[in-house]
C-alpha cells in the first residue's frame, strides 16, 4: 500500500502529458450566403396568332402609403390558348422595386420570326 501513494500523486502529471499529444477537435465553420433575387417563375409560353387588340384606357391610382419604391405596370392583353384562343384584359398594377434594382423594363408583346406573338413580362434590371 505504501507504493500506491507515489503512483496516485504522479497520476495527474501523467494525464496532463497524455492529453498534450492529441490534436484539438476541428473548429465548426458556418457559411451564410444571402439568397439573392429569386429566379423568375417558369411559365409556359403561349404564342398568339396575331397582335393583341389596342390597349384599354386605365386610370392609374396613386400608390398606397408605405408601398415603398414602386412602378406602374400598365394593363395589357393576355392570350389564352383555351377555347380556340381568346384575348383577356389583365389590369395594370404597381410593381415593388427589389433592393438594388433601379430600372423597370415594362412588359410587351413581341412578334416572333415565325409570325406569332408572345408576351414578355416586365422586370427590374
Amino acid at each position: 500500500m505504501a507504493r500506491a501513494g507515489p503512483m496516485l500523486a504522479a497520476l495527474p502529471a501523467l494525464l496532463a502529458l497524455a492529453s498534450c499529444g492529441s490534436p484539438p477537435p476541428p473548429a465548426t465553420q458556418v457559411v451564410v450566403q444571402s439568397p439573392g433575387p429569386p429566379p423568375p417563375p417558369i411559365v409556359a409560353t403561349v404564342v398568339a396568332p396575331g397582335p393583341p387588340p389596342p390597349p384599354r384606357t386605365e386610370l392609374v391610382p396613386p400608390p398606397q402609403p408605405g408601398m415603398g419604391p414602386v412602378v406602374w405596370q400598365p394593363g395589357h392583353w393576355g392570350f389564352s390558348g383555351a377555347n380556340g384562343g381568346t384575348w383577356v384584359w389583365q389590369a395594370g398594377g404597381y410593381v415593388p422595386a427589389p433592393n438594388g434594382a433601379t430600372t423597370w423594363r415594362p412588359g410587351q408583346w413581341v412578334q416572333q420570326p415565325t409570325g406569332g406573338w408572345v408576351w414578355v413580362d416586365g422586370h427590374w434590371a
